[in-house]
């Protein structure tokens, strides 16, 4: 039987585990980079927790014993731990715990949210929590270079995001709400060399860290910021991306009903759904609107709000065009993703044709540099 005590420990104790045989007497990822706070699940009822040597506290630094697994929940504004019952509930180990079957590293926080829900946090070094974003983001098959360029935009993103959201209660989502994060199960020693070869570094424009804004496939070019959001950064102006091309995701077709869709734009009042038109494109190609014809009239809608009303996995990316036959709509497209930064894909392919990650971020964020986090 396992038991799980609540104690006050320091995130210091927590030493990680070799990765695998073949990295055990290899260099690990530093902690010199900072904690990074991640939301890995939100609005649950209840949360199974699981690991060897756990330790935990609640809100006030109390000892609470439970038997393992066991399924934490929220009832009438607390968290339920076995007997204790408490606000926040926070564990942690020497090694991995278990949230719902998926391993994690460092800490974990649990705490109610506005709506009486469960909200569980991942709180753990920079640089570890960097491994798993490249094997949720990317598979650490890819080129090594590709691999290194996906650590240093992930850890330039993580950073920019922490500075930003300091006074908030995470710093990230682990969706591709920000960047995608599974915790510690598809570790492997390609993704630790990846970030242990580009320790520390981000990219800077004017000594800032950068927005380092990603995405699967350009389809061909990548995007502008100002067209997605309104916000013109000289680093993300759009570039070629003919490297993209060679994947399968670079193109796709769709067929939605009508219906659905319908349904998926009610908060923009959208009823009676009879047809969809292509509006007109901005200067990389996609579109900046979508005409929705309606019983009670024409709606213009913006391409990137369309898209993800109904669906950022199923329109792709705002450059396609759409026909509609017997109430259903049939979407052909090009790229994956809001086409803006890094186009990971292609970053794949340059790394095979040889270049050096250097080389690849130097390209899709034009007049940036690659600092040390130290020297901030």
């Amino acid at each position: 039987m396992k038991y799980l005590y609540l104690l006050i420990i320091t995130i210091g104790c927590l030493l990680p585990v070799a990765f695998s045989v073949e990295i055990a007497s290899a260099k690990e990822p530093s902690q010199s980079s900072g904690l990074i706070r991640v939301a890995i699940i939100k609005g649950a009822d209840s949360v199974t927790i699981d690991g060897d040597g756990v330790l935990a506290t609640d809100a006030g630094g109390k000892p609470i014993v439970l038997d393992l697994p066991v399924a934490v929940r929220s009832e009438r504004g607390r968290i339920l731990a076995g007997n204790s019952s408490s606000q926040l509930v926070r564990l942690a180990a020497g090694g991995l715990m278990r949230v719902n079957g998926k391993s994690y590293r460092g800490q974990i926080e649990l705490s109610l949210q506005n709506n009486g829900k469960i909200l569980v946090i991942n709180e753990l070094p920079l640089e570890q929590y960097l491994i798993g974003v490249i094997t949720s983001e990317i598979s650490s098959t890819w080129p090594m270079e590709s691999i290194k360029t996906q650590a240093v935009i992930a850890r330039t993103y993580a950073v920019a995001k922490r500075k930003e959201r300091s006074r908030a209660f995470y710093h990230l989502e682990s969706t591709v709400m920000d960047q995608a994060y599974e915790g510690s199960d598809e570790e492997d020693s390609r993704a630790v060399r990846g970030v242990i070869e580009t320790e520390g570094e981000v990219l800077t424009y004017n000594g800032t860290v950068i927005q380092a804004f990603y995405h699967a496939n350009s389809g061909g070019r990548t995007e502008s910021s100002e067209n997605v959001w309104g916000v013109a950064l000289p680093y993300l102006k759009g570039v070629e991306c003919q490297y993209g091309l060679t994947s399968t995701t670079s193109s796709w077709e769709q067929s939605v009903p009508l219906s659905k869709i319908e349904s998926s734009l009610k908060a923009q009042k959208v009823y009676g759904l009879t047809d969809i038109k292509a509006g007109p494109r901005n200067n990389r190609g996609r579109l900046k609107t979508v005409q929705l014809e309606t019983e009670r009239g024409t709606i213009t809608i913006l391409a990137t709000k369309f898209r993800m009303a109904v669906g950022s996995t199923v329109i792709r990316s705002t450059n396609f065009s759409v026909r509609v036959e017997g109430g259903t709509a049939y979407f052909s497209g090009s790229g994956y993703g809001h086409g803006v930064g890094l186009c990971q894909y292609g970053a794949k392919q340059r790394a095979l044709d040889g270049f050096s990650y250097t080389e690849i971020l130097s390209y899709y964020y034009p007049g940036t540099k690659l600092s040390k986090l130290s020297e901030f």
